[in-house]
């Protein structure tokens, strides 16, 4: 069990070193992908690097929920992914123990000794695989003893002769350990030291497939329809594909074709072999898409998605008029500047009661302001490729930009504010009255200024940049006056204040910065009005000097 919980751990760091180190990028190498060879090819790669098929399925899930990728390509990405998990496995079953130690001492050394984001995340990746080889090691060592007692040779026996449940039983294990690059590892470790038999392995391995398509299936079982048909789809094409493999290769004499039928390499060839063949049927995901939109079809629209803030604005019919295309980009950063207000303003009532679907709802509507951003990119470049003049090219790039300030601070609401809300309402975690009464202050600062946001995007008035950008000072104070009054309540042994610590400052600290991104509109105007230091140093020096005078 230890020795399968290192293994376990091991694949999750290297998959969130790669994720923390390189997430932003994976959108791009998916959505980048013209064609289904291409769309196999990436989510082969993309397997590979984050040693889980099952993460790649999610993340496509993810982007056909926002039509970012089709559902031909998706399942292209899918079926590339499993091959691609597969091939990881030939790579672990190599003997790589004389490397354990270089990978540790790297790892290591730049986990523990880098300042340096990038680098840390690169030694968590290297010691992830490090440990990766450690846990086979350890499940070889650990299986010599087991493996000479009356009880493992009675269940293997059983297995070989019982093909179907130890099918089950790789279906189980790959579910309940939500990773078949684990399950498929400890399969080739037990058959190479003769623990169990290639027939009952193999069995095994083709359960651990189905079981990997599985565990998208069910994490997606509550998304809407459009994000669900390509898991759905895979664990069609998986399963039906696994369970005839199952009767053919055990029915039949076609094994030893395959590999010896006492060697683990079996069991690597045919997990290669099933997944290589799945992979031809990209020829045929186009055509799969009427029969899953039928048996899954598109959720009838919400409220909110009948909404006009949930239609973007932007006109491209009008590019032959770059100033009719400027004002329909600047409504369009408009309306992704109101949908983030929508998702701060419930937030306060989320730490005083949590509720599990306004919380959805608000991390819902950040998938509108991602889409949002993802349009204003394409429509600037696009506009950008007509004639403009110097003005209007500098007002299209800093609308680009605010559009970006915009999208991080809903990311805030989403991925920090409401995290930290549940975390609140599960610990039971109370604030005291002052404390409370700063946080709802800086939120209700924070929502003011989101109007005068709004109405500097509509009208460019260079004192209302001045007061966006004194209301964002006075953010500052604010946040810093809450740190420095809870500390001393801390000081004063206010037990309330002790369990609440981490969660008030971490809350504080997101709506300062939510309230950054959103005040980011007040500097390009004022910088044009001449009315922005290039420094604050310049200031402080100016007034140093003056006392010093004095």
């Amino acid at each position: 069990m230890g020795a399968t919980m290192l293994l376990l751990y091991a694949v999750r760091m290297v998959r969130t070193g790669i994720e923390r180190a390189f997430g932003p990028s994976f959108k791009r190498a998916l959505t980048a992908s013209r064609n289904r060879v291409s769309a196999a090819a990436s989510g082969l790669v993309l397997a590979i690097i984050l040693q889980s098929s099952a993460a790649v399925a999610l993340l496509v899930s993810g982007f056909t929920a926002v039509s970012a990728i089709s559902f031909g390509a998706g399942l292209s990405v899918v079926l590339g992914a499993d091959l691609g998990s597969a091939l990881l496995i030939q790579v672990f079953s190599f003997d790589l123990s004389w490397l354990v130690p270089v990978l540790l001492a790297l790892g290591g050394g730049l986990f523990v000794k880098s300042e340096r984001r990038p680098l840390r995340q690169a030694g968590r990746i290297i010691l992830g695989i490090a440990f990766i080889l450690i846990s086979l090691r350890f499940l070889r060592e650990t299986m010599d003893p087991i493996r000479d007692s009356s009880f493992l040779p009675a269940i293997a026996d059983y297995l070989a002769r019982d093909f179907v449940t130890a099918f089950i039983v790789g279906v189980s294990l790959a579910f309940a350990m939500h990773s078949s690059v684990a399950v498929i590892l400890m399969c080739v470790t037990m058959v190479s030291i003769g623990a169990i038999p290639v027939p009952a392995g193999v069995s095994l391995v083709l359960g651990a497939n189905l079981g990997s398509a599985l565990i998208p299936v069910w994490l997606t079982r509550s998304m809407e329809n459009r994000a669900r048909r390509v898991p759905l789809a895979n664990i069609v094409v998986r399963g039906s594909g696994a369970i005839m493999a199952l009767f053919v290769l055990n029915e039949t004499s076609i094994l030893p074709y395959i590999g010896s039928l006492d060697s683990a390499q079996t069991l690597i060839n045919t997990h290669i072999l099933f997944n290589a063949l799945l992979l031809t049927l990209i020829v045929f995901s186009n055509w799969l898409e009427v029969p899953f939109r039928a048996l899954l079809p598109d959720d009838p629209p919400s409220i909110d998605d009948q909404s006009p803030l949930y239609r973007s604005v932007l006109d491209d019919t009008v590019f032959d008029r770059p100033h009719v295309a400027i004002a329909s980009l600047r409504r369009e950063v408009l309306r992704m500047v109101q949908l983030v207000e929508t998702m701060m303003r419930p937030v306060m009532d989320l730490y005083s009661k949590f509720n599990a679907d306004t919380a959805r709802s608000v991390i819902a509507k950040d998938t509108h302001v991602n889409a949002a951003l993802d349009e204003i990119r394409r429509y600037a470049a696009a506009l950008q490729r007509v004639s403009l003049n110097k003005s209007d090219t500098k007002t299209v790039r800093e609308l680009t930009e605010y559009a970006i300030a915009v999208e991080a601070a809903g990311d805030i609401v989403a991925k920090r504010l409401v995290p930290l809300a549940r975390e609140r309402s599960e610990k039971g975690v109370r604030f005291s009255e002052d404390g409370a009464g700063e946080l709802n202050r800086m939120h209700d600062h924070a929502l003011a200024n989101i109007v005068l946001a709004s109405n500097l995007l509509v009208s460019d008035d260079l004192e209302s940049a001045r007061l966006l950008l004194e209301e964002k000072q006075e953010m500052t104070r604010l946040e810093r006056k809450s740190r420095k009054r809870h500390l001393k309540r801390l000081s004063e042994g206010v037990q309330i204040s002790f369990a609440s610590s981490d969660i008030h400052l971490e809350t504080a600290g997101g709506i300062r910065d939510f309230n950054s991104h959103l005040s980011s509109a007040a500097y390009p105007l004022l910088h044009r009005g001449g009315q922005l230091l290039e420094t604050r140093l310049i200031e402080q020096n100016y007034e140093d000097l003056e006392v010093r005078q004095r």
